[in-house]
């Protein structure tokens, strides 16, 4: 794996989620996908580059999901972003014990990041391949 290529996609997802999650919220998940379509289509120091399939694309995406999951997670932590608020007015009470609030951000970060970033990476290496 090209993890120079991961870790800049995922912070690419980290950012582009934290901003998007304080000027436009409805279009968090686009972070994610941006994050893992640059994972799998920018991955030319892969063994096999042209030779990387759908489920290649779909693995460089997922861990370039995961490692932005919980960049973001230590964004949203540190005070940067609304989901916190919007959390903390869904739940009520026990959104105000922080790291209740923490395990909640973590979990649905983590969790959107690797389905999005996993989409991403399938569209990453389908572009790759029809160009």
């Amino acid at each position: 794996m090209e993890w120079k290529v991961i870790g800049l996609s995922a912070l690419i997802n980290a950012v582009l989620t934290t901003l998007l999650s304080i000027y436009m919220l409805p279009f968090i998940f686009a972070g994610p996908l941006i994050g893992g379509f640059l994972a799998a289509y920018l991955s030319q120091g892969y063994e096999d580059y042209a030779l990387m399939d759908k489920k290649d694309g779909a693995v460089l995406g997922a861990v370039s999901g995961l490692l932005g999951g919980f960049i973001i997670t230590l964004f949203f932590i540190l005070g940067f972003g609304t989901i916190g608020v919007v959390i903390k007015s869904v739940i009520g009470n026990i959104g105000n014990n922080p790291i209740i609030l923490a395990y909640i951000i973590l979990q649905l970060s983590v969790i959107m990041s690797f389905i999005f970033g996993l989409l991403g990476g399938i569209v990453g290496i389908f572009v790759k391949d029809n160009m």
